[in-house]
């Protein structure tokens, strides 16, 4: 675990010499706006308010339960845009995101609340008509839980739309949880966003979890 923190860390100080200029992306708004994003995978759902005090960082609160191993986890989250690329017609982004809280049992779990700490990376590329995505997050709760995610996405839109016109993307997600029963799962969902709204519904053909998340600014 400490390797990958420091890996991550890495990485991120490597590209964050070259700060993005103002964008709307999700993860970090434009400053002064507020998001919520609701996460819901085959293994864990997630709450997530978060605040962009400027174009490169935003600071919220974070909420998980990792329905598998009925822990929750509560604390604060960062996350800072290290870099953003513009081509002629694509768009790509590097994000870096840390947190620190408390992890405890729930649901008959027993184990007491203890110090907990997760850091991670996010990237995407995109054009009008295709999408690919890539995450990792590595979590260390001393004697509650520990675990590693990575995950991946492609997928394509089936028409272009304009501006304030719903848009569709078809994708599937395959992402990889050592410690699961099933280490490697797939999930086809379906994603569309409108103004300041993005909604995405899929199906785990691995374990027969649901994948629901929603996203809105303000």
């Amino acid at each position: 675990m400490a390797r990958f923190i420091a890996a991550i860390a890495s990485l991120i100080c490597m590209t964050s010499g070259f700060m993005a200029q103002p964008a709307m992306a999700r993860p970090v708004s434009y400053e002064g706006g507020w998001t919520l994003i609701e996460e819901t995978d085959r293994q864990s759902t997630a709450l997530w308010v978060h605040y962009t005090v400027n174009p490169s960082l935003s600071l919220g609160w974070r909420t998980e339960w990792d329905r598998q191993n009925d822990v929750l986890f509560n604390g604060p989250q960062a996350t800072w845009l290290a870099k953003r690329w513009f081509g002629e017609n694509y768009q790509a982004n590097l994000y870096g995101f840390a947190g620190a809280g408390a992890l405890e049992g729930i649901n008959g779990n027993p184990a007491d609340r203890e110090a907990a700490a997760f850091i991670g990376a996010m990237a995407d590329w995109e054009t009008r008509r295709l999408f690919a995505s890539y995450r990792v997050r590595g979590l260390e709760g001393g004697d509650v839980d520990g675990s590693f995610m990575q995950a991946a996405r492609v997928g394509f839109a089936p028409y272009e739309g304009d501006t304030g016109d719903l848009h569709t993307w078809l994708m599937v997600e395959v992402d990889h949880r050592p410690d699961a029963e099933d280490p490697v799962g797939v999930t086809p969902l379906v994603r569309f966003f409108k103004g300041a709204a993005l909604f995405e519904a899929g199906w785990s053909v691995t374990d027969d979890e649901p994948m629901l998340n929603f996203q809105y600014r303000f």
